[in-house]
């Protein structure tokens, strides 16, 4: 304890231009340099090596999701032993999820009619295969697995979520004699979060990497013609946090100021690998550290994943539409709810698919008469751009989520309601 002491000591003498998340700015923008002056056409080899350093990085991240996920969520119920607090924990967080994904669904309409991003963008002739969404059944049923050592190694967050919270509810039914087994989780949820801050250490190459592969992939010239569409996005995205984020926060009577900066280091993380793995870790820890419980953080943030991709939901409604109006399609009101509402249904449980978003999108549209293959080679180019944003929303409704979730509860800290969090 006085070790940890020690070290948040430490990080709170740092001068405010060498703090951790200063470093990981200045290499983001040491990757985007690197990246324009070595294009990947005139300089492969440099553009392997970005790749390297990202994937690499990233690849150390994913290792301490499953077996993160599995002890936070076993630890956290284990210890509760009262199984109707559970199911009562995942009936609010349900409620909220749903609330907040219709509310970014509407925004993205809203902003999709208004600025109308698909005027003057041409669909391709063909475009790249993608694989078809789930059903609503095939959903239901992914979510009992039959083999959890599958599960695991396909890091499939919501059958390995299913199997934790069956084992945390079956070692609070046993009660004293599962002591040993909760104990168990305990240290290794401590150990794992230790490990996590050695991985963390390597945060500014991995950045570096991410982002200094992709602007060497597509270049900073290829922003031009999709400038309406990204644009749109990106405040779509700043409306929904303004309208829905901090309100929640402020009504939750929280320290917005302080929630933010706790989070600022796994959102930086999101928005520049462009991928939630690698920042659910660090933001599973910085969301304890703010005052919410490992058995709701634990169960919230990665349930988040299928039920609650706050800026991946905004980015299908806005793209579905944009698509419609290159294609020369006026959909009516009628037709764009209807629309939503498939959507609503279909992206529930598809975020361990490749490309989940391009997915929903392109079946989406296809069953509307829309060109949706055609549709997602368009915007393809400037996907990774936008992942970036929508990835970083979505990571931040979670730890939202898990917030709010915390205080319906009545067990949210009272660290969260500090004015400020000390500085890191």
């Amino acid at each position: 304890m006085t070790s940890e002491a020690g070290a948040a000591t430490e990080r709170s003498r740092r001068h405010p231009l060498l703090s951790s998340t200063a470093i990981i700015l200045y290499s983001l923008v040491l990757g985007v340099l690197a990246g324009h002056l070595f294009p990947m056409e005139q300089a492969p080899l440099a553009h392997d090596i970005f790749k390297f350093m990202s994937k690499a990085f990233i690849n150390l991240i994913k290792m301490l999701v499953v077996p993160l996920i599995l002890a936070t969520i076993v630890l956290g119920i284990g210890k509760t032993g009262d199984i109707r607090t559970v199911g009562r924990m995942g009936v609010k967080a349900l409620i909220y999820f749903e609330i907040a994904t219709t509310i970014a669904l509407v925004i993205g309409l809203a902003f999709a009619n208004i600025v109308r991003p698909g005027d003057g963008l041409k669909l391709p002739n063909m475009g790249e295969v993608l694989a078809k969404p789930k059903t609503f059944m095939e959903t239901l049923l992914h979510l009992f697995p039959s083999n959890v050592v599958d599960a695991m190694a396909r890091q499939d967050i919501l059958q390995i979520v299913v199997f934790a919270t069956l084992l945390g509810m079956a070692a609070a039914h046993v009660g004293s004699k599962a002591d040993a087994f909760v104990n168990f989780f305990d240290s290794t949820v401590t150990v794992l979060f230790k490990l996590t801050d050695y991985v963390m250490m390597l945060t500014p190459v991995g950045v570096f990497g991410a982002i200094a592969a992709a602007v060497s992939h597509h270049g900073i010239t290829v922003l031009g013609n999709y400038a309406r569409l990204v644009g749109s996005l990106y405040a779509a995205l700043i409306v929904f946090a303004l309208l829905v984020l901090f309100p929640a926060l402020m009504i939750c009577r929280v320290s917005v100021v302080g929630f933010f900066r706790k989070i600022r280091e796994p959102f930086v993380i999101a928005f520049t690998t462009a991928s939630s793995e690698a920042a659910l870790p660090r933001a599973l820890e910085r969301i304890v550290e703010f005052g919410v419980p490992k058995s709701v953080a634990g169960f919230v943030l990665p349930a988040g994943y299928s039920f609650n991709l706050d800026g991946s939901t905004l980015y299908i409604a806005l793209a579905s539409l944009t698509i419609a109006q290159a294609a020369g399609r006026e959909l009516t009101i009628a037709e764009q709810v209807i629309m939503m509402l498939t959507f609503m249904v279909t992206s529930k449980g598809v975020a361990a698919v490749p490309r989940a978003s391009l997915v929903i999108i392109a079946a989406g549209c296809a069953a509307f008469g829309l060109p949706g293959e055609a549709g997602v080679a368009m915007i393809l180019a400037v996907d990774e751009l936008m992942d970036m944003a929508r990835t970083s929303i979505n990571l931040t409704g979670n730890c939202v989520a898990a917030v709010v979730v915390a205080k319906w509860e009545g067990v949210l800290g009272p660290e969260a309601q500090e004015s400020g969090a000390p500085r890191e």
